[in-house]
């Protein structure tokens, strides 16, 4: 039951706070340009037409593998040890991929994604949502599509309750047709529409990733690095949401937007 009240403990402000920043200001693009020496958006640019072909599908694929595991094995499964384990086992499938580079897309990438998805629903777990129920679990896949770069330009709306808005209604239909049929049945419309929209957005940031392992100066050592920045990028998207749905279940969802816009505005 949400309980709608004018202001928030000093504790959940603080924790509001940094979910802005963490949602408002990702960064991976940034931290990616470091590694690189150069922008990735430039590189990602300039890939050929068959490399963004071969990202597209395998990011697709990724998901829909993704999203079969996430709704068949992860309401059963207990919290894992830490997330520092998933963002070693992430780093190992990037040093394959910077070492073998786009060949092994296909695998690596399903591989690396199974192993974030775990991490983020061990986050969610610990911000209090309830994983047998299949809204929570979509919430979890819903973090690849809100670990992209900002797509707001407009400055009083904050760029994840745009994303959180055009998910919304995806995300409800899927939820209420896995609820009512109880299993996951292949090529459903509404399952193929919300990984579309997850798809979508992931694909960007996917691009950039491929596009930094590609460089002659990352290589496997690279590539390691660049996977260990991916999984931490979404690792902190997962927070920022998860403590965002963790205080609309306490304060309302209209006081914690009102209270997050205002923040995002002053950052």
């Amino acid at each position: 039951m949400e309980i709608e009240l004018e202001g928030m403990t000093p504790e959940d402000l603080a924790a509001l706070r940094r979910a802005v920043q963490l949602l408002e200001h990702p960064g991976l693009a940034a931290r990616l340009t470091n590694m690189a020496g150069k922008p990735v958006e430039l590189i990602g640019d300039v890939l050929p037409a068959s490399a963004k072909h071969a990202i597209t599908s395998a990011t697709s694929k990724a998901l829909e593998l993704a999203l079969k595991v996430a709704l068949r094995t992860i309401q059963r499964t207990p919290p894992a040890g830490s997330g520092l384990l998933h963002r070693a086992l992430a780093t190992a499938s990037g040093a394959a991929g910077g070492a073998f580079g786009l060949a092994t897309l296909p695998i690596e990438l399903p591989v690396s994604t199974i192993i974030m998805l775990r991490s983020i629903a061990e986050i969610a777990r610990s911000e209090g949502e309830d994983l047998s129920d299949p809204e929570s679990v979509l919430s979890c896949l819903q973090v690849f599509a809100l670990g992209g770069p900002a797509s707001s330009t407009d400055a009083s709306e904050s760029s994840y309750f745009v994303l959180r808005g055009m998910l919304a209604k995806s995300i409800t239909e899927a939820a209420r047709f896995i609820a009512e049929r109880g299993v996951i049945e292949e090529g459903a419309p509404v399952l193929v529409r919300f990984v579309t929209l997850v798809a979508s957005r992931f694909g960007v940031v996917v691009t950039q990733k491929v596009a930094a392992q590609a460089l002659p100066v990352v290589g496997a050592l690279g590539g390691a690095a660049v996977n260990y920045a991916f999984i931490q990028h979404f690792q902190e998207t997962a927070r920022g949401h998860f403590t965002v749905r963790r205080l609309e279940r306490v304060y309302g969802k209209n006081v914690v937007r009102t209270r997050y816009e205002r923040l995002a505005q002053d950052n």
